[in-house]
C-alpha cells in the first residue's frame, strides 16, 4: 500500500511521512532535491527526534524516494499504484507540481479510488491544488478524474525548529502535532491514518488553530518586541506578557466556544497546551522572525484583527494589535513599509486602510487608547 508524498523536507519527513509510515504505508518521497533523494534511497530510513527534554528519537523506515523532476515515468507509475498522495511543499509550490500530478492522473488506468491531501499551512490547500491540476486537464478528463479521485482539505500544525544535524536526514520536531482532515472530501473508503483527526467540517479547527496558535504566537512576539526581548521563550516567561497572551486567548476562546461548540474545559486545556509550546526551550524562535510581515498579520481577517472584530471587549487583543502597529524592526520590509504608512496616514488611517477597522467601530477607539497609553 503506497503513499506518495511530495516534499522530502523537514515537515514531510518529520510529520506527514512519519505518520503515514506508522499507518502501514510504504512511503515514497517525491522531491527535486537530488541529494535528499539519493540519501533516502541509500539509507532507506531516517531519524525523527522530539524537541524536548531527553531528545527521544525513532527511526522511520524503510522508505524510498524519486526525483519528481527527472523521473516522470516513475512518478506516473507510482501515481497509478498509490493509495494516497500527500504534499508538504509550501503553498507557492503547489502550482509547480500540479502539471506533473495532472499528467499522472491523465495516465491512470485503474478504477481504484485515490485521495490527494495537501498538508500545507494554508486554508483550502487541497481545493487549491485541485483547481491547479484541473487547469491542465480537459473537461472530459476532469470528469473522468472526479469519479475516482478525491481532494479532502486538511489543517496541519507542528513546529519544526531551526536545526543543523550532522546527519542531513535527521529531523527534529516538537512533540505536539495536529492533522485534521475533512472526511467529506474523500472518494471511497476513508483511509487509516494514525494520529489524524477526521471531521465533517474543517472550519472550526482552522479557526481554532488560527485564533489560538497563530494569535498567541503573534501577541507574544509583538508585545515581547516592545519589551526588548529576543526570543518567544523569553517573552512568554515574562509575567506581564504572559498575562496579555493568556487574556487574548481567553478572548478568542470565548468566541470559539460560543461559535463552534467546543467544550469550555477542553478549550482551556488546549490554550494551556499552546502556551506550553511557546515555553519549550528546544523550539524557541526569535520574536523578530515570528513578528515579520505585520501588514499581512494585521489584515482584517487574519490572526489579530479577525478575532478582535468578533469580540465585544477585545482588550488584550487590542493591546496585541497596538504592539504590532509599533513593530519597527528595520530588517523586515513590511515593518518598514508599515511605519512609513503610519508616518503618512497616522494610526487611525492605517487602522482603516490596513486593518479594515473603520473610525466608527468601537475597536478603533480601543486600539487608539492602547497606543496612547
Amino acid at each position: 500500500m503506497i503513499a506518495l508524498h511530495f516534499g522530502a523536507g523537514n515537515i514531510g519527513r518529520g510529520f506527514i511521512g512519519a505518520l503515514l509510515h506508522h499507518s502501514g504505508y510504504d512511503v515514497v518521497f517525491a522531491d527535486v532535491n537530488d541529494t535528499m533523494v539519493s540519501l533516502l534511497n541509500e539509507k532507506k530510513e531516517y531519524t525523527v527526534e522530539l524537541a524536548e527534554e531527553g531528545r527521544s528519537s525513532e527511526v522511520i523506515g524503510p522508505v524510498s524516494a524519486i526525483n519528481s523532476g527527472s523521473q516522470p515515468e516513475e512518478l506516473y507509475r507510482l501515481m497509478n499504484e498509490a493509495a494516497l498522495i500527500t504534499t508538504a511543499v509550501g503553498p507557492n509550490v503547489l502550482k509547480l507540481i500540479a502539471p506533473s500530478i495532472a499528467e499522472g492522473l491523465r495516465r491512470r488506468n485503474t478504477a481504484d479510488t485515490l485521495n490527494i491531501i495537501a498538508c500545507e499551512n494554508m486554508i483550502g490547500g487541497s481545493s487549491f491544488l485541485k483547481k491547479e491540476i484541473y487547469s491542465h486537464l480537459t473537461e472530459a478528463e476532469q470528469k473522468s478524474v472526479s469519479e475516482t479521485v478525491g481532494f479532502p482539505n486538511s489543517a496541519v500544525d507542528r513546529i519544526v525548529p531551526i536545526q543543523h544535524h550532522e546527519d542531513p536526514l535527521k529531523v527534529s520536531v516538537e512533540p505536539f502535532f495536529e492533522w485534521v482532515i475533512d472526511e467529506s472530501g474523500f472518494k471511497g473508503k476513508t483511509p487509516v491514518i494514525n494520529g489524524a483527526l477526521f471531521v465533517d467540517d474543517l472550519t472550526p479547527y482552522i479557526e481554532r488553530k488560527l485564533f489560538t496558535v497563530n494569535t498567541g504566537h503573534a501577541v507574544t512576539a509583538y508585545v515581547g518586541y516592545q519589551r526588548g526581548l529576543k526570543t518567544v521563550k523569553e517573552a512568554i516567561d515574562h509575567p506581564e506578557i504572559r498575562r496579555v497572551v493568556h487574556s487574548a486567548l481567553l478572548e478568542t476562546g470565548d468566541y470559539l466556544v460560543k461559535s463552534y461548540g467546543f467544550k469550555q474545559t477542553e478549550h482551556e486545556q488546549y490554550i494551556k497546551k499552546i502556551i506550553g509550546r511557546f515555553e519549550n526551550p528546544f523550539i524557541s524562535d526569535d520574536v523578530t522572525r515570528v513578528a515579520r510581515s505585520p501588514l499581512r498579520k494585521l489584515g482584517e481577517n487574519d490572526r489579530l484583527v479577525g478575532p478582535a472584530k468578533k469580540i465585544k471587549e477585545p482588550n488584550a487583543l487590542a493591546e496585541g494589535i497596538a504592539a504590532a502597529l509599533r513593530f519597527d524592526f528595520t530588517g523586515d520590509p513590511e515593518a518598514v513599509e508599515l511605519q512609513a504608512l503610519i508616518e503618512e496616514k497616522g494610526y487611525s488611517g492605517v487602522l482603516q486602510e490596513v486593518c479594515g477597522i473603520q473610525s466608527h467601530e468601537p475597536l478603533h477607539a480601543i486600539i487608539l487608547k492602547k497606543l496612547n497609553q
